[in-house]
């Protein structure tokens, strides 16, 4: 006689996954701390961000409360947001998070190309057209034979800015 809670062979076995108390405390104090980012942040950047509506008015919430009305606030965002998806809103805090970063990064980039287009002349203005279209190439070998004198005269860098300048605006339009 087999008995009533034996499985037969032919099935699997769940895995149990057992999650301590610690960690399941660890999780709840990352999602509050995830919340109280969010509270820090402006409504104009929290406008963006793919918020479910309960937790937007928690957070509305929480950005007038003071002292210990804001601390349980921020408990109970922490628990909405045990309810919901965190991966969407995770990603959107980190893109806003590393914007600045972008943004540095991209005009790293745009001086490079400009260094380039002092130093190779008409091969980098191709490249510069084939990315910006609408540039003027005419005007960036001018001013690129401008900052090699420049250069050579010891003058003031005054062309390489321009086509930093010129470029800086290329990529604002693209």
């Amino acid at each position: 006689m087999a008995r009533k809670n034996q499985k037969a062979p032919w099935e699997e076995e769940e895995e149990i996954i057992w999650v301590s108390k610690t960690e399941m405390k660890q999780d709840m104090e990352a999602l509050q701390k995830l919340g109280e980012e969010l509270v820090e942040l402006k409504p104009a950047v929290l406008d963006k961000f793919p918020l479910p509506e309960d937790l937007a008015d928690a957070i509305k919430d929480a950005q007038r409360f003071k002292n210990e009305a804001k601390r349980r606030q921020l408990q109970y965002i922490g628990k909405v947001m045990r309810q919901i998806d965190i991966e969407p809103l995770q990603a959107a805090i980190d893109k806003y998070r590393n914007k600045h970063s972008q943004a540095s990064a991209e005009l790293h980039k745009l001086e490079l190309l400009r260094d380039r287009v002092v130093a190779e002349g008409d091969a980098a203005i191709t490249e510069v057209l084939s990315q910006f279209p609408t540039a003027d190439r005419q005007r960036l070998r001018q001013l690129a034979r401008q900052a090699n004198k420049e250069k050579t005269a010891n003058k003031p860098p005054k062309a390489y800015r321009e086509i930093f300048q010129i470029l800086k605006e290329l990529n604002s339009e693209a």
